[in-house]
């Protein structure tokens, strides 16, 4: 048994992955907490899709795609807002406008750039077994920024998350708390799309935190049972991986939707 765990992690691709795995695993529900609580679940998987154009800029400029994706993430998620405040249309509508704009011209610019060989599939489904030390460090210096903002905002953005209309007289600046939520969930879903890619982010996102939801009776307890949650379902997601030969982002998928499922099967009121 001992062999069986610690066999896949002598090479050195493995033990790269493991640390991601976890840190997607517990970052996507720590931030997918207040996405649920907020109804905003769409917004992950828009800004999972939107970031693609940034990320074919980078390969075409030879650089990490995933540090690419940081300030698209955030411009991207600052355009949403810009448009649904400037406009007056729905924050659903223009999150879909964005979304499918953003998407076509990062497929559009994949399928005309010339000495690109990335592959699609790993840009959708994730490649975790490919990320480099690069990847790592920078995937470590994105966690520690987002728990640094989460841990300044936090009051504030669950404040601002269950009864905005009170936290404005109190003087609390709800639109910028809204933006600061952007902003780290840009960072979490460019942690996520290593690990899960651009389609599978949204599961890890708010799949762990809602089962932590129906697990819970405290929002911060919901954070953390998510955590768990995502971890393990990483961890287990990529040992399927390695000995069963199958993709790691929908492997970690699975095994989050199962334990969803077996929460819901118990599931508590909370909150």
């Amino acid at each position: 048994m001992i062999e069986y765990i610690l066999d896949p992690f002598q090479y050195s691709f493995m033990v790269r992955a493991l640390i991601v795995s976890v840190l997607v695993g517990a970052m996507c529900p720590i931030i997918g907490a207040y996405v649920i609580a907020r109804g905003r679940s769409f917004m992950g998987d828009a800004l999972a899709h939107s970031v693609l154009p940034g990320m074919v800029v980078a390969f075409m400029l030879g650089f990490s795609p995933f540090m690419a994706a940081v300030p698209a993430g955030v411009g991207v998620a600052a355009l949403m807002g810009f448009i649904s405040r400037r406009t007056g249309v729905s924050e659903d509508t223009s999150i879909g406008i964005v979304f499918a704009g953003m998407f076509a011209l990062g497929l559009t610019m994949l399928a005309t750039a010339e000495g690109i060989t990335v592959n699609v599939e790993d840009l959708l489904l994730g490649q975790v077994l490919g990320v480099s030390t690069t990847d790592v460090y920078v995937s470590l210096g994105l966690a520690a920024l987002v728990i640094a903002g989460l841990y300044a905002i936090h009051r504030a953005a669950v404040y601002t998350t269950f009864d905005p209309a009170s936290a404005e007289v109190v003087g609390i600046p709800v639109r910028l708390v809204d933006y600061a939520l952007l902003t780290l969930l840009a960072l979490v879903i460019v942690i996520g799309i290593q690990a899960a890619g651009i389609v599978l982010v949204m599961a890890m996102l708010v799949t762990p935190a809602a089962a932590g939801y129906l697990l819970a009776r405290r929002f911060v307890d919901g954070m953390i049972i998510g955590a768990i949650i995502g971890s393990m379902s990483a961890v287990v997601g990529l040992y399927l991986s390695y000995y069963m030969n199958i993709p790691s982002g929908p492997a970690m998928v699975f095994i989050t939707t199962g334990v969803f499922a077996i929460a819901a099967a118990f599931k508590r009121r909370v909150f």
